[in-house]
């Protein structure tokens, strides 16, 4: 490439465009991969090109000048106070202004509970560290935070999963933004969680008993655990349906799992169609004899968005009530696919019914089974 005096200083033209071109200084190059700095200018005026040139000149020339003085000794540090710290003049986002562009973008048609949980995870983080730019976090801040979420009493999984939202916000605008920053949030050791225990299936016999009382106190609540113990759904694909997703009418009355705006799915193989049996057919039964909305459960769901945590703790608390003390809402679903498996049902259609991703490639050519093969092995596994 040729550079001219016709063109701006630190800019050249391709087919008619003009590119910023500066050389990282020599001392600076172990901060870049590569030796030169290239950035195209969008324009093909050479005013405008003169104009954006000088202007990401004097960034550079002051992000440089920050680098240098990072690279040196604090001015009296031995006078600091144990613990203080210094930082630089960043400009780089905050951490608070990265978070509404990541909603802002990524949370178009998202659910509410896809913003609080962000902003909730983004909260702790602000509330352990303060807002700083995307720059200005460390991993020994990361370990800060670890240790904070720990000291709350958080689970490991709940750890994990504010460790991910925030990783997500800032792994985002980095790539958005095209920013030259690392993010210290991503290495972070959490600890081995030994306390944690496998969520065990519900034994026939306390599903009975279940289904029993759900018929006996027939309500909203119980309508829930009825429609949930013979689909495997999970408990916020239940929670999240609307009428129109119950056709009871149907040769085979059957629930259409699909995404809503107040709730999205959690994988792409969760949409499907599960035939209504047992009592989960009752319960769909009585749910739309009840209906005053178009949500199946608007104690939990509305336009805003899907409740399911408040749904599950009130659900998990009377289930403890009625089987065994370890008994929870989600083991409804690991027994869902343990009776599919008891009946000898197909790998594929134990898949299908629950949701469940494919395990093979093959698997996922075709429609899958049609709604009379389902209903025949759906029907195999109802408790009587």
């Amino acid at each position: 490439m040729r550079y001219t005096q016709k063109h701006p200083q630190h800019t050249y033209v391709k087919r008619c465009v003009y590119y910023f071109s500066r050389v990282v200084p020599s001392d600076l190059k172990h901060h870049y991969s590569k030796p030169r700095i290239i950035q195209s200018l969008k324009t093909k005026s050479a005013y405008r090109a003169s104009t954006a040139s000088k202007m990401l000149s004097a960034k550079l020339d002051d992000y440089w000048l920050g680098l240098r003085l990072k690279q040196i000794d604090v001015p009296a540090s031995h006078l600091l106070v144990s613990g203080a710290t210094v930082n630089l003049e960043s400009e780089l986002p905050k951490i608070d202004e990265a978070l509404e562009t990541y909603l802002d973008i990524k949370g178009r048609g998202k659910s509410k509970q896809f913003f609080n949980h962000a902003r909730r995870s983004m909260k702790y983080l602000t509330d352990c560290l303060g807002v700083r730019s995307l720059d200005q976090y460390t991993s020994a801040d990361a370990a800060k935070l670890r240790d904070f979420f720990v000291a709350k009493g958080l689970a490991l999984a709940s750890i994990r999963r504010n460790f991910g939202s925030i990783k997500a916000v800032i792994n985002f605008i980095v790539l958005e933004q095209g920013l030259n920053c690392s993010n210290p949030f991503n290495g972070v050791y959490l600890y081995s969680d030994t306390t944690s225990v496998k969520r065990k299936p519900v034994s026939i016999k306390n599903i009975k008993a279940i289904q029993a009382e759900c018929r006996i106190l027939d309500d909203d609540l119980r309508h829930l655990v009825a429609l949930i113990s013979d689909t495997g759904m999970r408990l916020s694909e239940a929670t999240g349906l609307m009428t129109s997703d119950i056709n009871i009418d149907s040769q085979y009355p059957h629930i259409s799992i699909k995404p809503h705006p107040h709730r999205q799915l959690k994988t792409m193989s969760s949409q499907r169609i599960v035939p209504l049996v047992g009592q989960s057919l009752w319960a769909a039964k009585r749910v739309i004899e009840n209906a005053k909305s178009v949500y199946c459960f608007p104690r939990y769901t509305n336009e805003s968005g899907c409740n399911a945590n408040s749904a599950s703790a009130a659900i998990n608390k009377w289930i403890k009530t009625v089987a065994c003390s370890d008994s929870i809402i989600h083991g409804l679903r690991h027994s869902f696919r343990d009776r599919l498996r008891a009946v000898e049902a197909p790998l594929e259609v134990i898949d299908q019914l629950g949701g469940w991703s494919m395990r093979t490639v093959g698997q996922g050519y075709g429609d899958g089974y049609q709604l009379e093969i389902l209903n025949k092995w759906i029907n195999m596994i109802v408790i009587h």
